[in-house]
């Protein structure tokens, strides 16, 4: 592991948030697996080419509810992680806000794929509450324009088709590279660039470990796989991260 002060990263997807109420995308329950349409609903080429796409899209944000979802057992474990003293980054696919939520802080949350929690007009870039778009649709506008131009309003998410803001990768590879356990919580990490970042951890010497209700590309090269459910596997894994199992000695976060 090495002389320099140990490093937990820990990667989330959106098996983390599924006992929030907020449905995965790939897994064998998920959005997709419902309805195979439903990716263009967050794809940005029909996003932006056609207005019916982006009446479901909004469609299907109300009914998500991620605005109104609460933090679960896993979430809260991060927090247990966090506050015991050892460093801690956490990196994440989702865009639900719910680590922030409950209760990590903002800079130990590095937001891979963007934000659900605000919207940006593609023209004039202005941003704004998602919470007063959804009212806005609530009220009647199907497809709510920009406020301050008219042009179209997006979540301040990536998109399918869209690149990842470079800095962000950058700081999430930095990461990957200098941790001493990484931990994949809810993610099948098929999706590229953030697919590889528990290879580069591997490289660096790191211990990696997948809590997943699926196979994983990574299952033959982990140190340790957990198939239990994400609220029940996580809290138990964390105890063990804590205990000095995996990380050594602690030191600021």
């Amino acid at each position: 592991m090495g002389a320099k002060r140990p490093l937990i990263a820990v990667l989330t997807g959106a098996g983390i948030s599924t006992d929030s109420g907020i449905p995965d995308y790939r897994g064998p329950k998920g959005l997709w697996q419902r309805d195979p349409k439903a990716q263009e609903l967050v794809t940005i080429g029909p996003y932006l080419a056609d207005p019916e796409v982006r009446r479901r899209s909004w469609l299907m944000r109300r009914d998500v509810g991620a605005l109104g979802a609460e933090p679960n057992a896993g979430h809260l474990a991060l927090v247990a992680l966090e506050r015991s003293g050892l460093p801690v980054r956490v990196l994440t696919q989702n865009v639900d806000g719910l680590h922030q939520r409950s209760g990590l802080p903002e800079r130990k949350v590095l937001e891979l794929h963007g934000t659900a929690q605000r919207v940006q007009c593609v023209r004039c870039r202005v941003r704004g509450p998602m919470a007063r778009a959804l009212e806005r649709v609530a009220a009647g506008e199907p497809d709510p324009v920009c406020e301050e131009c008219g042009g179209v309003l997006k979540p301040c998410t990536v998109m399918f088709g869209e690149a990842l803001d470079p800095v962000v990768l950058d700081q999430a590879e930095a990461i990957a590279k200098a941790c001493d356990l990484f931990v994949a919580v809810g993610t099948l990490l098929q999706v590229h660039p953030v697919a590889a970042l528990p290879q580069l951890a591997l490289e660096a010497g790191a211990r990696l470990v997948i809590v997943n209700g699926e196979p994983t590309p990574y299952d033959p090269v982990a140190h340790e796989v957990i198939r239990e459910p994400i609220s029940l596997a996580l809290p138990a894994l964390v105890r063990r991260i804590i205990a000095g199992e995996f990380a050594g000695d602690s030191g600021e976060g």
